[in-house]
């Protein structure tokens, strides 16, 4: 075998091990670990059986490991993970829930409406899908079941809302991308905001014109149990304005220059420890919790970046990433078929594997061809960021949808979920193409804070 066919073969074991369940960073390490090897094997270094570990891959593996552990874009990760756990843990979201489902309450589809509204502030101050989807799965599903909402309808909402964690900062996903591309996670965020929130703008126009059209699937609340105006207005406001005032304080000085990621991810973990304390919910065991859960989330991303720089770094060598391109550009692609056909891949690679893995192994093989086609860095990674909504949504992996059916267990058959989700691709199909014609929407907002990018 040459080389290169050896990085194809080393691809396509990685590929067979996740779809057979194996974790998916032990993985990378082992392919990595396994094929480097072979790949930096010296013939005549080994003479006695202490010279077996006398191998260049081990040194590799070591330089990559203390290249994750320095790196200041990953110091963010624990800190925003830590924010959102404390949040999630604070019993602000479901007082905004509730606030925020009065509020609407004369509009089609309040409930929905307002967990899709929740979503996306919750989103924004806590980045983890999973978070996301089991707190409103818990929270807002059980009164839409009450309300008598079609059950395939309200679950499509909840793992829907929940996705927009990873597009909208401060997402963990655009720290993961700007580590892996090189590119500016303060650019990443900034060219994130508009893109996320017409997104989830397109989420609740659909719901109110589907409810409008069929008002069977989420019936009015009864006027009984709405309670008097001020009361709607005092949740709204001791649940809404602290929890987004602390969103913009952490975003806006980001976007502004006044603090870097892992800065404004320190502020936020603060100023979460404090609404926590505001609200008289923390306590020792809430911290431990937060805590742990911080740290496991932490060590799995670290991981998943020592497996996947070792397993990057082999394949290159081996000619992968060389013969992937030559095969690629020897099509004579304009650019914008490039672009249709990376996402088509992307979109496909998301039935089966999970938003990691794809933005891991695969988006570092298209990255390298962008110079060739011209196309601007950051508008990409805003349609993949767009794209990789459809991995949480798409069967048969569609982790959203096992979040959901996790903790709602016989409430709900995973059919109907899948069922609820269907329009919500269509959705963020539809967005990727507006944001194609319109790159301005992905573009205007860095360009406007850091001036216009120059390659």
């Amino acid at each position: 075998m040459t080389n290169p066919e050896v990085a194809i073969l080393m691809l396509s074991i990685f590929i067979v091990m996740v779809l057979l369940g194996f974790p998916v960073a032990f993985t990378l390490l082992a392919m990595g670990v396994g094929f480097g090897y072979y790949a930096y094997y010296e013939a005549g270094s080994i003479e006695v059986i202490a010279d077996v570990f006398n191998n260049k891959i081990f040194y590799l593996l070591n330089q990559n490991t203390y290249s994750v552990m320095e790196n200041d874009t990953l110091v963010a990760i624990p800190l925003f993970l830590f924010m959102g756990y404390v949040v999630e843990r604070a019993n602000i979201v479901n007082k905004l829930f509730y606030a925020l489902q009065m509020a609407a309450r004369n509009m089609p589809g309040s409930m929905a409406i307002a967990a899709l509204i929740t979503c996306t502030v919750f989103s924004t101050a806590s980045g983890i899908v999973g978070a996301v989807v089991t707190l409103m799965g818990l929270l807002a599903f059980p009164a839409m079941a009450r309300a008598n909402y079609e059950k395939s309808f309200a679950a499509g909402v909840i793992c829907s809302g929940g996705t927009l964690g990873i597009l909208i900062p401060p997402s963990i996903m655009l720290i993961v991308y700007a580590a892996i591309a090189e590119l500016s996670p303060l650019r990443l965020y900034a060219a994130a905001m508009l893109p996320g929130l017409i997104l989830a703008g397109s989420y609740i126009v659909y719901v109110i014109v589907r409810v409008f059209l069929n008002p069977s699937i989420a019936p009015k609340p009864r006027e009984e149990d709405v309670p008097p105006r001020r009361v709607v207005y005092w949740q709204l406001l001791t649940s809404f304005v602290p929890l987004t005032a602390l969103i913009m304080l952490v975003l806006g000085s980001i976007l502004g220059g006044l603090a870097t990621p892992a800065e404004a991810a320190a502020m936020g973990a603060f100023g979460g420890l404090v609404l926590a304390m505001l609200y008289g919910s923390f306590n020792w065991g809430m911290l431990k919790e937060s805590v742990y859960l911080t740290a496991k989330a932490t060590a799995m991303v670290c991981w998943l970046f020592v497996g996947s720089w070792t397993f990057a770094s082999v394949f290159s060598y081996l000619g992968g990433h060389e013969i992937i391109e030559t095969f690629v550009l020897g099509f004579n692609l304009e650019p914008w078929q490039f672009l249709v056909m990376v996402q088509v891949i992307i979109f496909l690679l998301g039935w089966p594997l999970e938003w990691s893995e794809i933005l891991i192994i695969f988006v570092p093989i298209f990255l390298p061809m962008l110079p060739t086609f011209g196309i601007n860095p950051y508008f990409f990674a805003m349609l993949v960021a767009l794209n990789l909504q459809t991995s949480f949504l798409t069967p048969p992996m569609a982790m959203s949808a096992y979040y959901l059916k996790g903790v709602l267990g016989k409430a709900i058959e995973l059919s109907d979920i899948f069922k609820g989700i269907m329009p919500y691709l269509a959705i963020v199909i539809s967005v990727m193409v507006l944001m194609y014609q319109f790159p301005q929407i992905a573009l205007w907002m860095p360009d406007y804070f850091f001036g216009k990018y120059i390659p």
